[in-house]
């Protein structure tokens, strides 16, 4: 069984439009509302370091450190927690994300992807509510990238 979580939904907005909401305005769409996101760093490149923090609204604070594993300009980024920093110091591994667009008709295709180390990882990751929330997250991208 594989250990991969998606999601995937049709944008009907360019590439390019799409390309530039996913990977210039986060903070407006990473996180199921009412949470938000601040990104604290992202040193777009293989081996560069992500780190962003998301405050949930009962004051949860939850920080999140890794690094890019690859960074396609107007393609998809790939990130991890296996490591934090540029020191690539191991940190406990939970998944490999992948953000990704394709070109889809007259608009786009977004798929988010989240591959685990075990199945216990992939369970837990669905019991954390993967797929509503980043479905939710991938709405508002949506509706983010087809406003006028």
């Amino acid at each position: 069984m594989s250990n991969e979580l998606k999601v995937s939904c049709f944008i009907a907005a360019p590439p390019e439009k799409v390309w530039d909401v996913l990977a210039n305005r986060m903070e407006e769409w990473w996180c199921p509302r009412p949470w938000r996101v601040e990104v604290d760093h992202q040193d777009r490149r293989a081996g560069g370091r992500c780190a962003m923090t998301m405050y949930g609204p009962d004051g949860e604070v939850m920080p999140n450190e890794g690094i890019f594993l690859a960074w396609e300009e107007g393609r998809r980024f790939v990130s991890t927690d296996a490591f934090r920093g540029e020191d690539f110091d191991p940190s406990g591994p939970f998944m490999v994300g992948f953000w990704e667009i394709e070109p889809e008709g007259d608009g786009t295709r977004y798929t988010a992807r989240a591959k685990h180390w075990s199945e216990v990882a992939r369970r837990n990751h669905e019991e954390m509510g993967f797929t509503p929330g980043w479905m939710a997250a991938a709405e508002q991208l949506k509706e983010l990238c087809e406003q006028a």
